[in-house]
Order: structure tokens, then sequence, then C-alpha cells
């Protein structure tokens, strides 16, 4: 039997699509909504399906960025051959993804049992999102914004890289807040703090989709609500991504901070009030 409905799995697919890419804690959000469902947020399954159903956002990142992407892998595919090549931006961003992935994903095996343990409490989200709004408040306005993404270098990418093990440890931090944040702090603009957001996210959340997929079936989830929700989180996150994009292009990240706030509260209200368990 399935932990998850068809109609559920399409709701949890449009938080997650709405929220994995924005600073707003995909992983807050969606374990809320499965409290409110009465969906047991501890389970085996439904933690795989989580974590399965981001495939879906990255799968957008992808389709988003495609052409970037194949200009990036064409890059590192001629470099291997080719040391001339190997001076290109390009053929080293494709190698910084790989070592920005290393850290996040070592921390990912170790604490495995915490994360799905003792730091999965909605206590911790809470926490989490209002500690996360001050690093952001803070980033947006300490950093000068004055670098782009041609001016990235091997020390951007393993910090920004490293610092997903916030979001990994505490969920509700956000792993795009917590990314672009660090890309503020280390002065790039918004836009280019964005991209390389979207751009380290895929290796970190693809693996972590595919790592949890036999989570997810092996423990008794039926795959058409995994396949419901990884398809919704597909199309909403593909319109989350372009309206990112053209949003920090113009303002701040203020509403962001201002928004998670008040979620962050209003959780610690309906956990303190007995509305949702932690």
């Amino acid at each position: 039997m399935s932990a998850i409905s068809i109609g559920q799995a399409a709701v949890l697919g449009i938080v997650e699509g709405v929220t994995e890419f924005l600073p707003v804690s995909s992983t807050g959000h969606l374990k809320i909504t499965e409290g409110l469902m009465g969906i047991p947020v501890d389970d085996a399954a439904v933690v795989g399906f989580t974590a399965v159903i981001q495939v879906g956002a990255i799968a957008a990142v992808l389709v988003y960025f495609f052409k970037d992407i194949v200009r990036i892998v064409s890059a590192w595919g001629r470099g291997i051959v080719d040391p001339e090549q190997r001076r290109r931006h390009d053929y080293k961003f494709a190698w910084w993804v790989v070592y920005a992935t290393l850290p996040v994903v070592a921390v990912g095996l170790a604490a495995k049992p915490l994360i799905d343990g003792p730091l999965a409490s909605l206590w911790v989200v809470a926490g989490s999102l209002i500690a996360g709004s001050g690093l952001m408040w803070v980033a947006d306005r300490l950093g000068r914004h004055k670098r782009g993404e041609d001016d990235t270098g091997l020390k951007d990418a393993m910090l920004v890289g490293s610092s997903q093990i916030l979001a990994l440890l505490l969920p509700g931090f956000s792993r795009s807040g917590a990314t672009m944040s660090t890309g503020l702090i280390l002065d790039l603009d918004r836009v280019a703090a964005t991209r390389l957001s979207f751009f380290l996210g895929i290796p970190a959340l693809t693996g972590a989709g595919l790592y949890e997929l036999k989570d997810a079936l092996g423990a008794g989830m039926s795959p058409l609500p995994v396949a419901v929700g990884t398809a919704v989180s597909f199309v909403v996150a593909y319109a989350s991504i372009a309206w990112l994009l053209k949003f920090v292009a113009r303002h701040t990240f203020s509403a962001f901070v201002v928004y998670r706030i008040a979620v962050g509260v209003l959780l610690l209200g309906l956990l303190g009030s007995g509305v949702l368990t932690a």
C-alpha cells in the first residue's frame, strides 16, 4: 500500500516544483505540507518519495539550461583529449562542479542516520528557516554584487558547493538559500549566484534522488504516485526557474527573507499549539 495517494503526490509535486530553487527550503515546505495532510514525515517510503520527486525539478534545470550544459560538457570532453582546451573556463567549470559536490556527498553518506532521524524534526525546520533568513539578509546587503558568472573560480565553486551541507543537516535552511547567500558573500551578482546555485545543485540533487529511489519503492511506495509527483514537479519547477532568474535580475532577496521568517514563526506556532507534531 502506498503511504501517499495520487492527489497528495500531485500537491507535493507542486510544492517541490515551486520551492526547490527558490531560497525558501523545499524540504521544509514538503515536511510542513506532509504534516498538514497527515502523511508520516519520518516514514522511509515518504522520505524516499520526497527525494525522488526532486529529480523532476532537476530535469527542469537540465531542460532550461540545456544549451549551457551541452557547452560545458562539450568543453570538458574536448579538454580531456586536447591540452589546449583545458585553459577554457567551461572546461575548468565542469571539474569545479565535480569537486564542489564531493563534500556534500561525503557528509550526506556519513550523517544519513542523523539526517533521516533527529534532524528531520519540524522544530529543526522552523529554526533553520529563521536562521537561514538572517544569513540571506546579511549576504544580500554585505555582498558587493560586482562579479559575474565568468569571474567565478575553483574557490567560489568549493565554498558555494560546500554550503549545501547547511541545508543537508538543517532542513529548512534551504539549499538554494545557502548557496545563493554564499555566492553573494563572495561578491557575485544575484544572477551569477543564482545560476551557480542551479549548476551545483544538478549532481547533488540527482544523486540524492537516485540513491533514495530504492527506499521509495522498496518500502512500499507505489510507482504511480512517484511518477505523478515527479512529472508535476518538473512542469512547475521549469516555470519557477524562469520566474526566479527574471526576479533576481531586478530585485533583492528581501521578499524571501520576510516570507521565510513568517513561515518559520507560523510553523513554531503550529507545533506549539499541537496542530502539527514534530
